[in-house]
């Protein structure tokens, strides 16, 4: 994949051969030609490169810069290539310059025109922006089925109380089903940053050449149409130069692998406290204790998480500094986005099947959700709704928190509750509050379902988000269709035009 000769980093010299259409003998031989090539990479772009190929032929004839007859020459050629597969390619510098030779080795001089008003640098950013868009479908869809699987496990535990927790200590008692609307919402969100990025990767720079433009009377619009793109990079400096699209995608890729290594982590650590079992699909067995079940899929989830981020590092800083227009450091860049995208997409898969899979123990949910006296702001809240000011609501709960010391896991009880009263607030606690309110608000699965704010766990509230994400989804999946569609329809389309000179 080389611009002006961008590949990615290849090493196999005996692909870099002095029969290359664009070094010709004078700079095809040498120690460097297999440290220059890109060969061992560029199958990834293979079919993208004769998608650009035979757009840019078409062009080329409608707008009377090439003959016809040409034209279907070139075409056929191009077919032929096609039909030979990656592997039949003559050795070369890079995919481009291979397919070039291909076809110039089967209609001669002939096939030489094809590179008219075309560089490899507004070719290759072309082919790049072809794949990558198809990566970023694949990569959205993952995340729809993710967040599918844990809308549906809400739906199936929206009143299955558990512990909540901040700084891994007991906070308070929520959801199942809360919790896991939690990821949904941020695994939404890394969906709307892939929607966002795909919007500027599917811009076409082909007709830039160089970078200076060319004096050929082009139609940059028409091999965008053809390609399926939603219109052009303007300046051709620009389009040449930028792989801010990737920059963008990769970091929308590590956002998303942080989101979830983030719920990776929370389930490996409710395996361990056994509130969860994760199916055995996603589990594996140590090589010397046979008792063991490891959460190993979920570890390296996990992990995805470090590569993705290590990418994204890698990738700036591979692009600061760079002057304009081309250079060569750029075909560095691009396997960082390769990268990115093939393993945080797997990742995302396989955190997708474990939540799905799992499987939740509800009543060890239940006798912890109360440990570490996670109702006492509950109990707080009581004694704030009727009037007692929160923070010395706070201060007494905290009193009886405190004389209740490790006599109880789950903290204070009523008597506990009420002895503080009368030490912080001057008076007992049914002064202020019922016995059977309080005892309730002491209960983990009435504390949480008294917390009915919007986005709360209480099971109405847990609901209605769920069903906003069920909704969400649906949206998000007719418009991924209609992504996949507009790259179908142009796709025919191409095919169509140059049927036109078979």
């Amino acid at each position: 994949m080389t611009e002006e000769s961008e590949p990615g980093a290849g090493d196999d010299p005996e692909r870099a051969g002095a029969d290359d259409v664009v070094r010709r003998e004078r700079f095809s031989g040498g120690p460097a030609r297999g440290f220059l090539s890109s060969m061992d990479d560029d199958e990834r772009i293979f079919a993208a490169d004769l998608a650009v190929d035979r757009a840019h032929v078409v062009m080329l004839a409608e707008q009377g810069i090439v003959d016809e007859e040409a034209a279907g020459t070139i075409l056929a050629a191009v077919d032929d290539v096609a039909a030979a597969g990656f592997d039949a390619l003559p050795d070369g510098e890079d995919v481009h310059a291979a397919i070039e030779t291909a076809v110039i080795d089967r209609v001669g001089d002939v096939g030489g025109k094809m590179h008219t008003a075309r560089s490899r640098n507004d070719e290759v950013a072309t082919c790049i922006r072809y794949r990558l868009r198809e990566d970023v479908l694949d990569a959205i869809e993952t995340t729809l089925a993710l967040r599918e699987a844990l809308a549906d496990a809400a739906g199936r535990h929206a009143e299955t109380v558990m512990p909540g927790y901040t700084h891994l200590q007991p906070a308070q008692p929520t959801t199942v089903g809360h919790f896991l609307l939690s990821y949904e919402g941020a695994v939404a969100r890394d969906t709307e940053r892939l929607f966002d990025a795909y919007d500027r990767v599917n811009r076409s720079p082909l007709g830039s050449a160089a970078f200076a433009g060319t004096p050929f009377d082009v139609d940059r619009e028409r091999t965008a149409d053809l390609l399926g793109f939603e219109g052009t990079v303007a300046n051709s400096m620009d389009a040449v130069s930028t792989r801010d699209f990737l920059v963008e995608v990769v970091a929308a890729l590590a956002n998303l692998a942080a989101t979830v290594s983030g719920l990776a982590e929370d389930l490996a650590v409710f395996s361990n406290k056994g509130l969860v079992e994760l199916s055995d699909d996603y589990s594996s067995t140590s090589s010397i204790m046979p008792q063991k079940k490891n959460p190993d899929t979920l570890e390296l989830v996990r992990a995805t998480a470090g590569d993705a981020a290590a990418g994204l590092n890698g990738l700036l800083t591979t692009l600061k500094g760079l002057p304009r227009a081309y250079n060569r450091d750029l075909q560095k860049a691009t396997p960082h986005a390769w990268d990115a995208v093939d393993a945080v997409t797997e990742a995302v898969e396989v955190a997708a099947g474990a939540a799905a899979t799992a499987t939740w123990d509800e009543a060890a949910l239940a006798d912890a959700a109360g440990e570490g006296f996670s109702t006492a702001t509950g109990v707080a809240d009581l004694l704030a709704m009727q009037g007692v000011p929160f923070r010395k609501a706070h201060e007494m709960v905290a009193n009886a928190a405190q004389r209740a010391g490790d006599a109880s896991e789950n903290g204070a009880d009523y008597a506990a509750l009420d002895a503080a009263a009368e030490s912080v607030l001057g008076e007992s606690l049914d002064a202020y509050v019922d016995r059977e309110s309080v005892e309730a608000a002491l209960d983990p699965e009435a504390s949480a379902a008294a917390r009915d704010s919007a986005g709360g766990p209480a099971p109405e509230a847990v609901a209605t988000v769920r069903s906003d994400a069920e909704a969400s989804v649906e949206a998000d999946a007719d418009a991924l269709a209609a992504e996949r569609d507009a790259l179908a329809s142009a796709d025919e389309r191409l095919r169509t035009e140059v049927s036109r000179y078979d």
